[in-house]
């Protein structure tokens, strides 16, 4: 490691020294021209030779490409010293810690010993009885110390969690596990405490797997600590049958994580589960319980902002109270990155999820008031109200100054409480405005008259109908004859299919029946067909 860091160290140095050389002889370089130029200036125009004497200035254009790259270099060189500190100081705090555990393990065997020693024995020779940890010439990594820690045989508990908590008013779903190393007399060692995805592909995780998981984290942890012999105490008596090969796992997300733990089992020297009842699993279940309670408690100072959190998206600390916390996975992310992954789904018309993979958890629209303008929190409404209705059961209401969406079953249950009859007429009254219309043309309520007369009578009532009759005949576009919305054919084959599922010949209109054609026209044409393949 000294030897390597010794050599990044001279080749930075050398580099730096090769930048600045270049540097030197380039500036050299320029000044011969610069010298040359008013040498060959002076014997025609003297006048212009003494203006010309003025210190070279670099080309705009001459980018120095040697810089560059020595530039990216030293960046590059300087990233892995770094990288090679950190791993340095890593491995020294991790010996560190193996010292510690071993001159643990040392005082508590000796303590044993003095304490098996009879009364007379220690009171005559007490005095000159000694074992020093070790002497001054032996090393942490000496054979016997080795030799101490591995005649100890640790122990792991282990515990997954997984539980249904209510937050704001909102029943979520939350997963933690907590892990515990103990020596031989169950002194605890190291505790630690990890939060686990409740939520994997929509589904919640069943207790097995955060159990497998926690056991997972247990044995990594003993690897970390370089431990030789463990075993690890079990309270599922499922689990122990999985681990122990007597029962195989049939459930998908179980088999691999019963894999992982068999591969865990093989780095140690001795790796064995023991079957145990649930009051024996010491610390390992309140660290569990701590890791579910600190996903769905935070502390008073969070809502002063006195207190940071990293956001997961853009690795910025930020204070607590702009964390956004989404409903249902309590995934958290900085207001910012929220604000950017709500507007680019509104923008391309989907309704925003949680940003984490494969998380499914819709977010709430009352919550984004906090980091949305309100026209978007608005269009956000509309957009989950619009995703949760299909399309053949919208309508809009037909007054321009309203056009509010509702699903035709909605409308209709609301229109009955005020209007009789009015699924046999067609007459629906607007949620909002309260206005009547009919849900047959789609047009204000028209009262002792048929929809056939109504248009007929009223053929232009708005302008713009004209307008996108005209545009549409121009554009020989065709109208769905079951939600009257405009098709246009831009290519392929006349069988047209609605985005309400009406299908239709974009020829004559004839409704397509079990995907054949009910008319004669011709199902393409060779133009659509020759203008596809010049787009591809």
């Amino acid at each position: 490691m000294d030897d390597l860091y010794t050599t990044l160290t001279e080749q930075r140095r050398e580099l730096m020294t090769a930048k600045t050389v270049d540097s030197d002889l380039d500036l050299a370089y320029q000044l011969q021209m610069q010298e040359a130029m008013n040498a060959s200036l002076a014997l025609h125009n003297p006048a212009t030779a003494s203006s010309s004497r003025t210190p070279p200035h670099p080309h705009p254009n001459d980018d120095n490409v040697l810089d560059i790259a020595t530039t990216l270099m030293l960046e590059d060189m300087n990233r892995f010293v770094q990288e090679l500190e950190d791993r340095e100081q890593s491995e020294a705090e991790m010996r560190k810690l193996k010292e510690d555990l071993d001159r643990r393990i040392h005082d508590q065997k000796l303590a044993v010993d003095i304490d098996n020693i009879p009364d007379e024995q220690w009171e005559k020779y007490g005095d000159n009885y000694h074992r020093p940890y070790r002497t001054a010439k032996s090393s942490p990594s000496s054979s016997s110390s080795k030799a101490l820690v591995d005649s100890e045989c640790f122990r792991l508990y282990f515990k997954g969690l997984v539980s249904e908590e209510r937050v704001r008013g909102i029943t979520v779903s939350v997963a933690g596990a907590g892990v515990a190393i103990c020596d031989s007399r169950d002194n605890l060692i190291l505790e630690a405490r990890k939060n686990v995805e409740a939520m994997v592909n929509g589904a919640v995780v069943s207790g097995e797997v955060a159990e497998l998981q926690a056991l997972i984290e247990a044995l990594n942890k003993a690897l970390t600590l370089d431990l030789k012999s463990v075993t690890f105490f079990c309270d599922d008596y499922m689990l122990y049958q999985y681990v122990t090969g007597r029962v195989p796992p049939r459930q998908s997300k179980i088999v691999p994580l019963v894999n992982q733990v068999a591969l865990l089992q093989r780095k140690f020297t001795y790796c064995n589960p023991s079957l145990v009842a649930r009051n024996n699993i010491k610390f390992a279940f309140k660290s569990a319980r701590d890791s579910i309670v600190s996903q769905i408690i935070w502390a008073e100072e969070t809502s002063k902002g006195k207190l940071k959190e990293t956001c997961v998206i853009c690795f910025e600390d930020i204070d607590v109270d702009k964390i956004f916390s989404v409903d249902g996975c309590l995934h958290r992310y900085c207001f910012s990155c929220m604000k950017q992954h709500v507007e680019v789904k509104l923008l391309n018309g989907m309704v925003a999820k949680c940003p984490h993979e494969n998380c499914k958890s819709e977010v709430s629209i009352d919550s984004c008031g906090k980091f949305l303008a309100p026209n978007l929190v608005e269009v956000m409404s509309q957009r989950i109200k619009e995703s949760s209705i299909s399309p053949t059961e919208k309508v809009y209401c037909p007054y321009p100054r309203c056009s509010a969406l509702m699903s035709k079953s909605e409308v209709l249950r609301y229109t009955k409480n005020v209007y009789i009859g009015a699924e046999e007429s067609g007459a629906r009254k607007c949620m909002k405005c309260h206005y009547f219309f009919c849900i047959k043309c789609k047009v204000p309520w028209h009262l002792n008259m048929t929809c056939y007369d109504y248009k007929r009578s009223n053929a232009n009532a708005h302008p713009g109908d004209a307008k996108l009759k005209s545009l549409a005949k121009s554009n020989r576009w065709r109208q769905c004859l079951k939600c009257n919305h405009m098709v246009e054919l831009a290519e392929g084959c006349y069988h047209i299919t609605c985005r309400c599922g009406y299908e239709f010949c974009y020829t004559c209109g004839a409704e397509w029946k079990s995907k054949k054609a009910t008319c004669s026209c011709k199902i393409w044409d060779e133009r659509n067909i020759i203008h596809d393949n010049r787009q591809r």
